[in-house]
């Protein structure tokens, strides 16, 4: 097994992996960073980004986070690929982490942003279509839907806040629900039911979403009686979840029920000296690229400065 000493690792890319990449290079913390399982994150599968600045006329997801990653590249990051298969913070001052089983990275201070990935329904249509006309995030891509017929999957508050969202967009939103009732919290239903312009489908599953290229219909079927009916949409939205990658750090870092690393208010510091959590996995609210980034240079000052009061930069 291969072994080195890093100053300031990076667990994972995307906005927040690789914005805390070029603030940790700038501070002279010469990082690390390995971009896990899908370099680039969730924004890979992403087509038309139209809400960062910086783009007037929007971006496509991969080539923003190429953009992202030469930037970090110029400043002096080592960012390699690999994913994170195993750590160990039961010492305080030198943080263990394996990468791909076999190369052990001992570093001074460890920043995670491991993002967190979407839940799907499992549909070979679903798949086939993502990032045209099926997306999980109504806050990034409603507005390319703004006056047309939509349908969104879920029953949660995520999936209310995102009916409402996409409700002053589009002309109608079909809220396809798999029980008879919400999950989300009663201010949450009232608010998706006062609304005229969903309609909300109860217990009903979607068998397939219909499309050659982009999103034309979503076929869906009534539980209770079996009756299968064709839905006219042109986009399709998935709001049953995420799930944070943040399973191996469990056994040392605090996380809420749902797997979120949990950060001191006003910081990204967790509850282990030198560990840094910033992006998705450690936000379930906002979960959008500029917040990210933001958390993501967040992380980079509370590594230097951490540092810095050890004497180690």
């Amino acid at each position: 097994m291969s072994s080195e000493k890093v100053s300031c690792l990076i667990v994972g890319s995307g906005p927040a992996g690789y914005t805390a990449a070029i603030y940790a290079s700038r501070a002279g913390l010469k990082p690390v960073l390995y971009t896990g399982g899908q370099p680039g994150g969730q924004l890979t599968i992403t087509t038309e980004v139209d809400n960062y600045p910086g783009y007037p006329e929007g971006v496509q997801g991969p080539q923003m986070m190429m953009d992202f990653e030469a930037q970090a590249r110029r400043f002096g990051s080592d960012i390699r690929y690999g994913l994170a298969t195993k750590v160990d913070f039961s010492d305080s001052t030198i943080h263990k982490v394996w990468i791909d089983h076999d190369h052990l990275v001992e570093a001074e201070s460890v920043i995670i942003a491991t993002g967190a990935s979407a839940k799907w329904l499992g549909l070979e249509s679903e798949q086939r279509l993502n990032g045209h006309g099926v997306s999980a995030c109504a806050v990034c891509d409603g507005f390319f839907f703004r006056n047309q017929v939509v349908a969104i999957v879920g029953g949660g508050d995520t999936a209310c806040e995102e009916a409402s969202y996409l409700s002053k967009l589009c002309k109608k939103v079909y809220m396809i629900v798999r029980r008879e009732e919400f999950r989300a919290s009663l201010i949450m239903q009232e608010r998706v039911k006062s609304l005229p312009n969903i309609e909300i489908l109860w217990n009903t599953e979607t068998e397939e979403i219909i499309g050659n290229g982009e999103v034309t219909g979503a076929r869906i079927r009534n539980l209770k009686t079996g009756e299968s009916t064709l839905l006219d949409v042109t986009g399709f939205f998935v709001a049953i979840g995420h799930q944070p990658n943040t399973d191996i750090f469990k056994e040392y870092i605090d996380m809420d029920g749902a797997g979120y690393i949990q950060t001191i208010k006003g910081s990204t510091k967790t509850n282990v000296e030198g560990v840094f959590a910033c992006g998705d996995a450690q936000d379930n609210i906002y979960r959008q690229a500029i917040t990210a980034a933001g958390t993501g240079c967040m992380a980079a000052l509370d590594a230097e400065r951490y540092l810095a009061e050890r004497g180690l930069h």
